[in-house]
């Protein structure tokens, strides 16, 4: 949830942008819990933000104490072609949403 996106946004001092694909796959699928990280990754590659050698540090939170956490490397360069789940509208994103995602 938004609780949890905003804290570890400040305690890992991340930029608004690395941030953004959490926030609006929130915004957009509502919480899916830990299969909102496949979302994100969409929105990163959907915005061209992933470039053969980049990594990608992926966290998911579940009930409880459970966190998983995996890095990924990624060894090409991806096809702009490609479709995925945010491919039909990435360009409406990112969008402003009121109180730091309040609703």
């Amino acid at each position: 949830g938004k609780a949890i996106i905003n804290a570890i946004e400040k305690k890992l001092g991340l930029t608004s942008e690395q941030a953004e694909p959490s926030k609006m796959t929130l915004y957009r699928f509502g919480n899916t819990s830990v299969s909102s990280i496949w979302y994100q990754l969409c929105y990163i590659e959907a915005k061209g933000r992933m470039k053969k050698g980049d990594r990608v540090w992926q966290i998911a939170y579940g009930s409880g104490f459970k966190c998983n956490s995996v890095v990924w490397k990624c060894v090409s360069e991806l096809k702009k072609d490609v479709k995925n789940a945010w491919s039909d509208r990435i360009h409406q994103y990112p969008v402003e949403v009121p109180n730091l995602l309040d609703y």
